[in-house]
């Protein structure tokens, strides 16, 4: 194809979005997003043959990379026997997950009901705590993200629930975040005493133990700017359901499925929760597909109690054939042990740039889900954009992701945030290739940075 017709077609593409479609979380104006052609492994590349590296694998969920044709050809084998059935039904690939997902899990996580997405999945394990306790309130933190849906985003604290805010779901009760870098109580890790935890105490105690259904932990912390656990804040958590009969459930939506170096995140800190809901890096985004795993004691309820969930799309099996695919993925080609070594190397990478780039004042990771936080002055703190930025405070921020992009990268940057969490089968000429373009893009912060 000519260079015009090139991009005669490019512009064919983008009208026809910005058009006839709706982007998330902004306004629909002045928007320039990129087209995308095809991609492949760690690339993305759009109609006019530019090369983007997908420093976030999507969405934080294409763990195993863009374009494995294995994944391909599993869902066309699959479609080629059964595109869908009613979840009453069974099909080969959906026990065929379900074992899958029981032998991965920590514990007596056996079960599976399988959903749509992650936000969906989320719904549902709240609905089931509700159910199973016979309790109502739930537990979570201000600044987790659990989904969209209602349920979901009342669920989480992430701020973009604030213009619907007046029909969320109520018994959601908001605990402060262990926010080492930021602690809300200015203690250093590794001399408090763990007042994070002591604080969720203080809150189970003053709504009522009793009342209490659940509390909903993120594996580790994910676009709420990858906050770092202390090492044993998991640990006390669930010393803390066990004291009140409170089930936990991890959100492991964005932490599981290798991301941190381990089948799901709570594996790291040795903590077995009573459900694990994913979604995410089950298909690594080929397909739509979310999980609620659940613990034998929790599924023998339901033996002679009716289980009152459903969806249309329940156990779908051409979503269950990619899952299985693409859970043999990780394990043939050692992702997993890729995400861990990578991660690493990235760390190392790291501290060569936090000694020239001033603007950066701490990089949080754990296996290949981290991000950057840009400060204007590290010995004050002061973000390069604050929580919840409005657009006039984002202009710093703005310039350096459009100076990522313009190098060749896609990757979320949000606040004062810039997110690295490639796919899991990255290479180390890969993650130098990044930190060069991340370097680069630090130098536009760094103009903004006060002694």
């Amino acid at each position: 194809m000519q260079p015009t017709a090139q991009k005669s077609a490019t512009a064919a593409v983008v009208k026809n979005n910005l058009d006839y479609t709706l982007f998330s979380w902004g306004k629909q104006s002045g928007i320039a997003p990129i087209a995308i052609s095809h991609a492949k492994g760690v690339f993305l590349y759009d109609y006019d043959g530019k090369r983007y590296l997908d420093f976030s694998s999507g969405l934080m969920n294409v763990n195993i990379g863009h374009g494995d044709q294995r994944v391909t050809r599993a869902v066309m084998e699959q479609m080629q026997a059964v595109s869908y059935v009613t979840p009453s039904l069974v099909t080969k690939p959906r026990g065929e997950l379900g074992k899958m997902l029981a032998e991965r899990t920590p514990g007596d996580l056996n079960k599976t009901f399988f959903t749509v997405c992650g936000a969906s999945a989320i719904e549902n394990a709240i609905k089931l705590a509700r159910m199973y306790t016979g309790r109502h309130k739930i537990i979570a933190r201000y600044r987790a993200f659990h989904g969209a849906s209602y349920g979901a985003m009342s669920a989480g604290g992430d701020p973009r629930k604030l213009a619907a805010d007046s029909q969320q779901v109520p018994n959601i009760i908001h605990v402060e975040d262990p926010y080492c870098y930021r602690c809300p109580w200015n203690k250093e890790p590794d001399s408090c005493s763990r007042e994070c935890v002591s604080h969720i105490e203080r809150v189970i105690q003053f709504e009522g133990p009793g009342n209490i259904a659940a509390i909903l932990m993120e594996g580790e912390s994910g676009s709420s700017g990858c906050i770092k656990y202390p090492p044993d804040y998991l640990v006390k958590v669930k010393a803390l359901c066990d004291k009140y009969d409170i089930l936990l459930i991890a959100d492991e939506v964005m932490s599981g499925f290798g991301r941190c170096g381990n089948w799901f995140a709570v594996q790291n800190s040795g903590v077995i929760p009573d459900m694990i809901v994913t979604a995410k890096g089950i298909t690594s985004g080929y397909l739509p597909l979310g999980a609620v795993i659940i613990s034998d004691k929790i599924a023998a309820h339901y033996k002679n109690h009716p289980l009152m969930i459903g969806m249309t799309y329940n156990a779908h099996p051409v979503c269950c054939a990619a899952a299985v695919e693409v859970l043999k993925i990780y394990e043939e080609d050692e992702m997993i042990v890729n995400a861990i070594e990578m991660g690493k190397y990235t760390e190392q990478k790291m501290e060569i740039l936090k000694k020239k780039h001033p603007s950066i004042g701490d990089f949080r990771n754990t296996g290949l889900l981290g991000c950057i936080e840009l400060v204007k002055n590290r010995a004050t703190k002061e973000p390069m954009a604050p929580f919840n930025a409005r657009p006039s405070e984002m202009i710093v921020m703005n310039k350096v992701a459009e100076k990522l992009k313009e190098l060749g990268m896609y990757t979320f940057v949000r606040w004062n945030y810039i997110f690295l969490a490639p796919p899991l089968c990255i290479s180390a000429e890969e993650i130098d290739l990044g930190m060069d373009i991340i370097s680069e893009a630090l130098t536009v912060a760094d103009d903004y940075y006060t002694v």
